[in-house]
């Protein structure tokens, strides 16, 4: 029986919302194992005068749990 793990986590760019969704993932692999699924649960953006300045995601990461690992 596989069990899954879900995890909410925020990421930001400077370039998308794409970028922000990519790089986070990214960086959640190098510590977390076994990446399963990803939901998007909000995008959002930081505004400067009249530009966006910076993109922001929260996602929902599923991951297995390893019952055997050491």
């Amino acid at each position: 029986m596989a069990v899954e793990k879900h995890l909410k986590i925020t990421g930001t760019s400077e370039v998308s919302w794409k970028d922000a969704i990519v790089q986070t993932i990214n960086e959640a692999s190098k510590t977390i194992d076994y990446l399963t699924n990803v939901t998007i649960l909000e995008q959002r953006a930081k505004i400067n005068g009249k530009k966006i300045s910076e993109y922001l995601v929260d996602l929902d990461l599923s991951f297995v749990i390893d019952r055997d690992r050491d």
